[in-house]
């Protein structure tokens, strides 16, 4: 669809707005159409409040709407009720109308009165807008009721008695791949900030395609053999070939969209007549995130790369949804680090996949994924939902984050589930439910006080900006601590285990030259790393844009059972 110009000529705006006024004069669910002379409309030469403002708002009155309403942002609870058909009040963006118009179902699929209502409170501004909008295109389907100020109270119609339509008359439609377009995506910024807990609340939710984390790696072999069987006709799934049923090229989001509709582990749950498509929630999963630094060449800069973020920033998968809200569960540094190496240190000695613990400690450090390039369209509309707030606090974290991602609050998000059932521990060092215990656990075996305070050193502006309190380096000392005993400790166990079973399997390895040469590699490394980090340079993108904190989801005050943890 056409999207708003915020440049077009004089010219431009009067066709555009005269194709408007045309188009609406003859759809059936517009009543009023005494649109007013261009000439008699109160443009701007520019739009109102800068790039981001709103343009064709009547001088006189100011702007009616967001700021952000031209950005491809939904900054709207469009669906926090689906009891009733969908009301929208004041929409001037195109973008956020031509969400509306590719997430709401058509009547006769759902068999039920299901039209998008558009309330607009003032003629004069709906009017004003009409130059920068494209509502021809989205006419079409005629999902859309126009309302005009004081027609709001014909809300909602009834169509069988109005106009003769009788929606109940329809089958209900099954979802079809095609109509799922929007990604919820479950970002995983580093490990153990509580992303299987997250998982589970969302699980089984009338409106959500989900499932728990998946590893990247896999989800894209799958769709390469998926796609090397049906150029061989070998595709032995029925249901799956079913859902691509007419889709003459499936992309790779299709192939994955129609992997989950086909297993009831990850569908089985959904609405079949629910008045909107599902989203597709999903939580690509590493082994972990690593990032690299480096200064830029005019010195003034430091560039944050991420090879596993990179893969999925250019990954078709991704890409091929149109609508893309992310959120990433974050927890206090020093305790998701401390919880890492216990994962970790249970490994060592393993004679089938011998475990060389790395330096945890400076890829925690060097991590900055709570940063966002501000026009990076995967992370544009995003936000960091703290651990501790879901599990102190979680009727007040995901309603609101249920309106951040514009799903319904639903009976589903009060309990944690899965495939495994109701309540019960995904295994491990994980707890079931809402089991608070791992909020104050500090695993103080796996991580000492000179760890704990480096990472606070160099996370300085995390702590601050997303409510944690220092306990280590409240003084904030220059110089950072450069001796990790408990760590390098760890580190030094592990080599030497890999060295023995090495040497058992045949290689020819000095254990004491091969430890040391890998810990001179790792102080190096952490010499060089050092070094640009006390720099405290702005953070960059490889494409050179200043990063900016991902804005942190708040939970609603009203409905706080405990206080907020610092």
């Amino acid at each position: 669809m056409q999207s708003t110009d915020l440049t077009c000529p004089t010219a431009a705006l009067r066709r555009r707005y005269a194709d408007n006024c045309a188009a609406l004069a003859a759809y059936p669910y517009c009543f009023r159409t005494d649109f007013p002379d261009f000439d008699a409309l109160p443009l701007h030469s520019a739009p109102c409040g800068g790039a981001e403002g709103v343009p064709g708002c009547p001088a006189e009155n100011g702007c009616g709407t967001s700021a952000g309403s031209l950005r491809p942002v939904i900054d709207r609870y469009f669906f926090r009720d689906l009891t009733l058909p969908v009301l929208a009040r004041d929409v001037y963006s195109q973008y956020q109308l031509e969400y509306l118009n590719d997430t709401v179902r058509p009547s006769a699929w759902v068999g039920r009165e299901n039209h998008i209502y558009l309330h607009y409170t003032d003629w004069a501004v709906f009017c004003a807008h009409l130059p920068y909008l494209n509502f021809r295109a989205l006419l079409k389907e005629e999902k859309f009721v126009i309302l005009i100020e004081g027609e709001i109270d014909a809300y909602p119609i009834d169509f069988k008695a109005r106009f003769g339509i009788d929606y109940g008359q329809y089958p209900v439609r099954p979802v079809g791949v095609r109509e799922v377009n929007r990604l919820i995506w479950h970002t995983q910024l580093s490990t153990h900030n509580g992303g299987d807990f997250f998982n589970e609340i969302f699980y089984g939710h009338p409106n959500l395609i989900a499932f728990e984390s998946l590893m990247f790696h896999n989800t894209v072999k799958a769709i390469a053999q998926f796609r090397e069987k049906l150029r061989g006709n070998a595709v032995t799934n029925t249901d799956l070939l079913r859902q691509l049923a007419g889709i003459d090229s499936p992309t790779d989001k299709d192939i994955l969209v129609a992997m989950f509709l086909s297993r009831p582990e990850m569908s089985g749950w959904l609405d079949p007549a629910a008045r909107i498509a599902p989203a597709f929630f999903y939580q690509p999963h590493f082994e972990d995130i690593h990032y690299r630094l480096a200064v830029t060449e005019d010195g003034d800069g430091c560039i944050c790369f991420s090879p596993e973020y990179e893969e999925i920033r250019q990954s078709p998968i991704l890409l091929g949804f149109r609508y893309i809200k992310a959120f990433s569960p974050i927890r206090r540094p020093t305790t998701s680090y401390a919880a890492t190496v216990r994962y970790m240190l249970p490994q060592i000695g393993d004679r089938q996949a011998p475990r060389r613990i790395p330096d945890v400690l400076l890829q925690r450090v060097l991590n900055r994924s709570y940063l966002r390039d501000p026009d990076d369209r995967l992370l544009r509309d995003s936000r960091l939902v703290r651990f501790e707030d879901a599990k102190l606090n979680p009727a007040a974290t995901f309603t609101r984050l249920a309106a951040f991602l514009d799903i319904p609050y639903t009976e589903t998000m009060t309990c944690c589930s899965s495939f495994r059932g109701v309540n019960v521990s995904s295994g491990g060092d994980n707890v079931a439910g809402f089991d608070t215990a791992p909020v104050y656990r500090t695993y103080d075996a796996c991580a000492g006080d000179e760890e704990r305070r480096f990472l606070e050193h160099f996370l300085r502006d995390l702590y601050g900006m997303y409510g944690y309190d220092l306990r280590y380096d409240q003084a904030g000392t220059e110089e950072p601590p450069g001796s990790f005993t408990t760590l390098d400790g760890f580190i030094r166990r592990s080599l030497s285990s890999c060295a023995r079973i090495l040497r058992e399997r045949g290689e020819p390895v000095d254990e004491a030259a091969y430890v040391e040469a890998q810990m001179d590699a790792i102080a190096e490394h952490r010499r060089q790393a050092v070094a640009i980090l006390q720099k405290r340079l702005p953070f960059v993108s490889l494409r050179g844009k200043h990063l900016e904190p991902i804005p942190l989801l708040r939970p609603d005050p009203a409905l706080l059972e405990q206080p907020l943890y610092h």
